[in-house]
């Protein structure tokens, strides 16, 4: 245990999220938004010039040419890292959290969280022989509108969930840019680094874990149609799934990146017995709640009808926007706080997607193609 853990800021490295990479930035600037941490050490491309120029662009103390090698490194030292971010292509998720779970160091880790379904389910072995916090970014979990939503549902004020109607679009794929040397579309498009799903792994399960996160209900089974529309491309971009809950509620789920026009339109309804809510990313602070025989409710965060979770997830007063990076924080915020407690001796509390998240996200990309691959027939998760 690090006794003086709770008498400091957490020191946190990073894998991947080199010069070029989107993700790794919003990792840092999330995990030291509530200066609860502060990132000193990266192995951050597999290019050891690369990586060297990417923590010099960062000032980081500490660079290393292969994540093996800063494991164990930073495991070595005495002011060694806490906390590891993995934040690189699907294929190397389980292999580098592995390596730092192996040397008792946490780790917050992208999705999906592995390349396939038996690396998930050993990671999840791991974990749980390791005593370690693993979370994972499905990051909208992190916005205040959508606590507040998890709150209402499991307060029971929209009764028993009926259906449930999920989307998440884009069009960044319109064309196919993994021939022109985007290197972001070439992993995600490349079935030896993205794995068995493409647009249903890279969105899709955001798309899922949030019905689960909302609903507190996993998908029984699912009956999927995943298609590929752009000519010469590996994996699928666009899916279409009918969802049995495990309540015998019904849902929708599609997911695409060739819906022209479309930026990143993440959207959820959830309908029961008594309400009905809606939620859209791309409008993060407003949560609409719709009451049965009554006016339809429009609840902002910040404003003291919001529950205390929703409260909690919020920084600045109503009316001021939080989006993505505070969302994103949020995770980090709750995971930062369970690595403190677990350091300590104490239980972690959690409220955060966590390595079972990450197993059931891969579970659902796993069934989700077996459906396609099958004519879209019925399969159980």
């Amino acid at each position: 245990m690090k006794q003086d853990i709770l008498n400091r800021k957490l020191r946190v490295g990073i894998v991947g999220g080199g010069q070029g990479s989107f993700i790794g930035a919003v990792h840092r600037v999330a995990a030291e938004l509530d200066s609860q941490a502060e990132v000193v050490a990266g192995a951050m491309s597999s290019d050891p010039q690369r990586a060297q120029a990417s923590a010099d662009a960062w000032y980081l103390p500490r660079s290393y040419a292969s994540f093996e090698e800063m494991a164990r490194a930073e495991a070595a030292r005495p002011d060694g890292i806490d906390l590891v971010m993995v934040t690189t292509p699907n294929h190397l998720h389980a292999r580098v959290a592995r390596a730092f779970l192996e040397q008792g160091i946490h780790v917050v880790c992208d999705k999906p969280m592995t390349l396939t379904l038996d690396e998930a389910r050993e990671l999840v072995a791991l974990v749980e022989k390791s005593g370690l916090v693993f979370a994972l970014t499905h990051n909208y979990t992190g916005y205040p509108a959508v606590r507040q939503a998890r709150a209402m549902v499991h307060q029971g004020e929209l009764g028993e969930i009926r259906k449930v109607l999920v989307e998440y679009i884009q069009d960044w794929l319109m064309e196919p840019l993994e021939e022109s040397g985007n290197k972001q579309a070439e992993w995600r498009t490349d079935p030896a680094r993205s794995g068995l799903a493409g647009c249903v792994g890279d969105i899709g399960t955001h798309a899922e874990n949030l019905l689960s996160f909302i609903t507190g209900l996993r998908i029984s089974s699912l009956c999927a149609d995943l298609s590929t529309f752009i000519e010469g491309r590996k994996l699928d971009d666009d899916a279409n799934m009918l969802l049995r809950l495990e309540n015998g509620g019904k849902g929708i789920l599609t997911c695409s990146q060739i819906a022209a026009g479309e930026e990143n339109n993440l959207t959820i309804r959830v309908y029961g017995s008594k309400a009905g809510l809606e939620w859209h990313q791309m409008e993060p602070n407003t949560l609409l709640f719709k009451p049965y025989g009554q006016p339809q409710q429009i609840l902002r965060r910040g404003l003291g009808y919001m529950g205390a979770e929703a409260q909690a997830a919020s920084r600045t007063p109503a009316g001021h926007p939080e989006g993505f990076y505070e969302a994103f924080a949020n995770i980090y915020k709750l995971a930062i706080a369970d690595i403190r407690r677990v350091e300590s001796g104490q239980p972690a509390q959690g409220g955060y997607p966590t390595v079972h998240d990450g197993l059931r996200g891969m579970e659902f990309i796993t069934k989700a193609v077996e459906s396609s691959q099958q004519g879209a027939t019925w399969v159980d998760l």
